[in-house]
C-alpha cells in the first residue's frame, strides 16, 4: 500500500518504520526541518525495544509536497491537532478521489476539518495505544507493545478499512475493527480532558494530581461534562467506568509521567491541542445549550498560560 504519513515525530516515525519493514511504500511529511535533515542524512533511527534499527524513508516538508508526485492510497494523520488544517491544505496535491485518510489524533472533532479535504466516505477514525518518543531529530525511542482500534466513518468505507487492518496486521501493529470507535475516542478524550489540562495548569505529574483531595471531584465533574455532550452525538459514556479507568493511572507505572500537554506547554512552550479536547466539549456544549463550566475554564486558562509563556 502507498502510504503517506503526516507528522514524522514519535508516533508517525513508529508507524512509518513498522509499515516500511512490512513492505509498504512509505513517505513522510514533516514540518520540523532539523528532523527532515537528520532523516535524509542518516535515515530514521530508533532504539526499538533495545535493538538499534535504521530505515531509509523519503521525507518532505509541506512546501515540497509537489515533489512527491504520486497520489497516496492512504494518508495517516499524526500532526498536532492545531496544525491539521494547515497540513492538509499543503498536501492537497497528493489527495485523489481514491485517497483514504486515517485520523489517529487525540481529541474530538477532527472529522469537521478533514471532511473539507477528503470525501467523508473515505475517512477512517481510530485510536492507538502504541507509545513512542523522540530523543532528537531523526531518533526514536520505541518500547513496549500496543494496539489500534479502527472504524470507517460511514458504511461505504468498510472494505478499504478492512484492507488497512490487514496491512497493519502484517506490520505487527495489532489492529482491530471496531463497531463503535466513537465511544473509544470519547473515552480516551476524557483521559486527555482530565489529566492533560490539570497537570499542565498545576505543573505536576499524574501521580501528584491523584494525591490531592480534590482530584476525584474535579475528574468526575469534567467527565460528566464530556458525557453530557457526547450523549448529544450518540455516544453514551459510562461515567463510573471512565473515572475508574483514569483514576487507575494515579498508582500505575505511568504515575510519574507528565502528560503530553505538560511537555508541550510547560516544558517546551509550544501551543497545545486544548481546543480539540476540553475546548471542543465547551464549543459543542454551546451548540447544544449544555453548560460545561469546567471545560470552559480549563480551555481559557490553558490559552492564558500559552500567552504568558509565549508559546508558539
Amino acid at each position: 500500500m502507498k502510504i503517506t504519513i503526516l507528522g514524522a515525530g514519535g508516533m508517525g516515525g513508529r508507524f512509518g518504520m513498522m509499515l516500511h519493514q512490512a513492505g509498504n511504500d512509505i513517505t513522510l511529511v514533516d514540518g520540523w526541518q532539523a528532523n527532515i535533515d537528520a532523516i535524509r542524512q542518516d535515515g530514521l533511527q530508533a532504539d526499538f525495544n533495545g535493538q538499534p534499527v535504521t530505515v531509509k524513508l523519503p521525507i518532505y516538508s509541506p512546501e515540497e509536497i509537489d515533489q512527491i508526485g504520486d497520489h497516496a492510497d492512504l494518508i495517516i494523520a499524526f500532526t498536532k491537532s492545531n496544525q491539521l488544517a494547515t497540513m492538509f491544505e499543503a498536501v492537497k496535491p497528493i489527495i485523489s478521489e481514491n485517497t483514504y485518510v486515517l485520523c489517529l489524533l487525540n481529541g474530538i472533532g477532527h472529522e469537521e476539518i478533514l471532511k473539507n479535504f477528503v470525501n467523508i466516505d473515505h475517512l477512517i477514525l481510530g485510536i492507538t495505544m502504541w507509545t513512542a518518543g523522540m530523543t532528537g531529530p531523526g531518533h526514536l525511542s520505541l518500547l513496549g507493545d500496543g494496539n489500534i482500534e479502527l472504524q470507517n466513518f460511514t458504511p461505504a468505507g468498510k472494505d478499504f478499512t478492512l484492507q488497512v487492518i490487514d496491512t497493519f496486521e502484517k506490520a505487527g501493529l495489532n489492529p482491530a475493527y471496531s463497531e463503535n470507535v466513537k465511544y473509544s475516542i470519547w473515552r480516551k478524550a476524557c483521559v486527555n480532558g482530565t489529566l492533560n489540562g490539570l497537570c499542565s495548569l498545576l505543573e505536576c505529574n499524574i501521580g501528584e494530581l491523584g494525591k490531592t483531595d480534590v482530584a476525584e471531584p474535579m475528574l468526575r465533574t469534567i467527565i460528566h461534562e464530556f458525557a453530557l455532550v457526547a450523549a448529544h452525538e450518540g455516544v453514551n459514556l459510562d461515567e463510573a467506568e471512565v473515572y475508574q479507568h483514569i483514576a487507575a493511572t494515579f498508582t500505575a507505572e505511568i504515575a510519574a509521567h507528565y502528560p503530553s500537554m505538560y511537555q508541550d506547554l510547560v516544558k517546551n512552550h509550544r501551543l497545545t491541542e486544548i481546543d480539540f479536547i476540553n475546548g471542543a466539549v465547551w464549543q459543542k456544549g454551546q451548540n447544544y445549550n449544555i453548560a460545561t463550566p469546567y471545560c470552559a475554564l480549563i480551555t481559557q486558562e490553558i490559552h492564558a498560560k500559552e500567552q504568558i509563556l509565549g508559546a508558539k
